[in-house]
């Protein structure tokens, strides 16, 4: 069965670093080789979001330079449909305003709105100010018995 949906940053990055939640997330994503292959779609910020996470994990844990140049390349070659944010601008900017959210995240909930898709995110807080909305957003940890 095809589960598609938006993915964003904090459960791209548990491909790559062990954090609660990686073993969720590495279950996640290995449905990308089932058949037929469910379709993850991203914003296009979703690149250097995960890419500025991995850069303070080298900051500040002293993740290796050399393991967070190859998580970006193997982030770029996952299998994921990436979508402008150029096309979410408008209404990333109305939800960021209403749901006092970063407009980083409301491009994620613009983009799963707009494909009537779930949202999946490992930030417990954006689904909280989330909640009751009527945007269908899962939290990784809700998907425990799913994936």
């Amino acid at each position: 069965m095809r589960a598609d949906c938006v993915v964003d940053a904090s459960v791209g990055v548990k491909l790559f670093v062990n954090e609660e939640g990686s073993e969720l997330a590495d279950r996640l994503f290995a449905r990308l080789t089932a058949q037929p292959a469910p379709q993850f779609y991203v914003p296009d910020l979703f690149y250097v979001e995960c890419a500025n996470i991995l850069w303070k994990y080298v900051r500040r844990f002293g993740y290796s330079p050399a393991n967070a140049r190859q998580d970006v390349a193997d982030l770029g070659a996952l299998a994921l449909v990436t979508i402008s944010t150029a096309d979410l601008l408008e209404p990333a900017l109305n939800l960021a305003l209403t749901h006092d959210i970063t407009a980083y995240n409301a491009s994620y909930v613009a983009l799963a709105q707009q494909l009537n898709l779930p949202l999946i995110t490992a930030d417990a807080l954006l689904a909280h100010k989330l909640a009751g909305s009527g945007i269908i957003i899962k939290t990784l940890a809700e998907l425990k018995d799913s994936v």
